[in-house]
Order: C-alpha cells, then structure tokens, then sequence
C-alpha cells in the first residue's frame, strides 16, 4: 500500500497533460516561425527589395550602403551584430532617431532576407523590371 506522502510525490512528477500540451504547441509555434522566416522569397520580390534597399535606405545609409547620415550597412559594419536586433530595427525602426519602423511595408521574413544579403555583400540593383520593359 502506498503511502500518502509517497502518492503525493509521484504525481509531482509526471507533467500534467495540459502542460506537455502547450508546450508541444508552444513548440511547433516556434518551428513555423523559422519556417517562414527562411523561405526564400520569389525573385522578382527579391528585385524589389534589393532597389527598396539601394533607392530608399541608401539615401540615409549612403548608396554603396557604406554610411552617410545612417551607419554603414556593409558585412564588415555588422559582423558580430545580432541579426534578431537587426531585424528589429528594420521592423521597428529606431525612436528618437530618422530610422523609420517598415512593419506593414515588410514582412519579418523579408526583413530577414535583407539582413541576410547584408552580411554578405548586398547586391547590386538592377533596377525594377516594369522600368527595364519602358526602355
């Protein structure tokens, strides 16, 4: 026969269900996060951020990207940088300063994207493809 103390410590430990629930959810919240925060994005959005980032955020961060009124957004500027951080400023912009917040312009993944080809030499611009098809 068990003694009440020796029950009471058993169940102590086995997790509740509940817990082990949400924690599964808990888990494969996370796993569609970074899921959708590596898909690569189609080429032609992929165009338009690179001259999203050339044309509008080269005229605070200089249009080879090596600083001007913002810092420098070269590989060597960020290394060692936290890319979460990165990505936060992107999505959030920087109060009290002319960085502007592009949630609702970018989505995370995008932003992602863009911190990604940062760091290793953004690309050049090759321009927006209904412009190439006026010339």
């Amino acid at each position: 026969m068990l003694n009440p103390d020796e029950a009471h410590t058993d169940s102590m430990m086995k997790p509740p269900a509940l817990l082990l629930h949400v924690l599964v959810l808990v888990g494969l919240t996370l796993v569609s996060v970074f899921a959708s925060a590596t898909q690569p994005l189609a080429s032609e959005r992929e165009r338009v951020l690179v001259h999203m980032v050339r044309q509008d955020c080269g005229s605070c961060h200089g249009l080879t990207l090596s600083g001007g009124l913002g810092s420098a957004l070269t590989p060597a500027a960020l290394a060692g940088k936290p890319v979460d951080g990165l990505v936060a400023t992107i999505m959030d912009g920087r109060p009290g300063t002319p960085m502007p917040p592009f949630r609702g312009i970018l989505s995370e993944a995008e932003a992602y994207w863009i911190i990604d080809q940062l760091m290793q030499g953004f690309p050049a611009d090759r321009g927006l493809a209904s412009q190439g098809a006026q010339r």
